[in-house]
Formats: C-alpha cells, sequence, structure tokens
C-alpha cells in the first residue's frame, strides 16, 4: 500500500473522530437551548442523572468503535476548539449569543411571580421559592425583580430596585474535637 494513502485514511478516520464530536457538542447546546437552563447549583437529581445518561449515551457517537487513547482525544480536541469558535463568535455577534443562550426571563415583578414565564423558564413554585431564600429574601412580595440570566443564576431586587441581594453561602467548617480553642 501506498505511505501516502494510509495517512490520508487515518487522517480522515481521526477528522471523522473530531466531526462527529462537535455535531454531538452542537447537538447538545441546541437541546440544552430548547430544553431549559439551569446552573449546576440548582441541578435536581433528576436533572444530574439525565446528563450522566446523556452523557454516556453520546460518546459512542462522538468517537464510534474507537476507544483508544489518540480517539479520546481527537474527540476532546474537536470539543475544545468548537468550544473555543463558538465562545468567540458568542462574544462577537449580540445575535448568535441570543440564539445559542436565550434572554434573561422576568420571574418576578413587584412581589407578583410571572406564571407565564415561570412556565417558560421550566420552574416550579418550589424551585422559585428555594433560590429566593437562598438569596436571603424570606417572601416572593418582598422581591422587587427576580430575573433567570442566560447563566442560569437568578438575579434578586428588593427596597424598591435599590439592592441587589446577594446569595446566601453556608460554610460549614470542620473542626478537630481534640483541638483546644
Amino acid at each position: 500500500m501506498n505511505l501516502n494513502y494510509i495517512v490520508y485514511r487515518i487522517m480522515d478516520y481521526y477528522l471523522s473522530v473530531m466531526l462527529r464530536a462537535v455535531t454531538v457538542y452542537l447537538f447538545m447546546i441546541l437541546a440544552i437551548r430548547l430544553f431549559g437552563k439551569r446552573e449546576l447549583a440548582q441541578l435536581s437529581v433528576i436533572d444530574l442523572v439525565f446528563i450522566l445518561l446523556i452523557s454516556n449515551a453520546v460518546q459512542n457517537a462522538m468517537v464510534g468503535p474507537d476507544n483508544s487513547l489518540l480517539g479520546g482525544l481527537t474527540a476532546a480536541a474537536g470539543l475544545f476548539i468548537a468550544n473555543f469558535i463558538l465562545k468567540k463568535l458568542i462574544g462577537r455577534y449580540d445575535s448568535i449569543g441570543r440564539f445559542i443562550q436565550g434572554q434573561p426571563i422576568m420571574l418576578i415583578y413587584k412581589g407578583a411571580v410571572q406564571e407565564k414565564n415561570l412556565l417558560i423558564a421550566g420552574f416550579t413554585h418550589a424551585e422559585l421559592e428555594a433560590a429566593i431564600r437562598e438569596h436571603g429574601v424570606e417572601k416572593i412580595e418582598n422581591v422587587d425583580l427576580a430575573m433567570l440570566e442566560v447563566d442560569g443564576n437568578i438575579s434578586v431586587l428588593i427596597d424598591d430596585f435599590k439592592t441587589k441581594s446577594h446569595r446566601k453561602r453556608i460554610h460549614k467548617t470542620l473542626r478537630n474535637p481534640n483541638a483546644t480553642t
């Protein structure tokens, strides 16, 4: 066999792996865009299991029967390149950013839940109430504005739209029972 032909076939194969990985990447972005967005901290158990199963389901679509290190690295390289290009396009063209990431969604305005937008965002009242409590606000009625941002975070304004509340993080520290204080 001709060496050029062998090199061509190898390059063609790994380019195919890379293109399959990029196709799956773009499909997943579109699917997530269509089916909702959430911050990782807001994922339910069902969401987490779903993501794990999807990642397992699409793995073979990316690398096919190739379980080699080179096949995996080729797929990963394709994903990194596609991610880099997509982020550059989003940063440069607002229309692409709006198409891929969407726009912020108003969830609460002047203490009233925007039911239609809550449905569009795929949030339940319980999830919204939990998100508001994470911001240190006891009742929805105390919220002037709550927005689901394009990155999946929920921003909350209170005090006549003057104060942006911040998430309250609970940090647990491990104490050594034998240590003296």
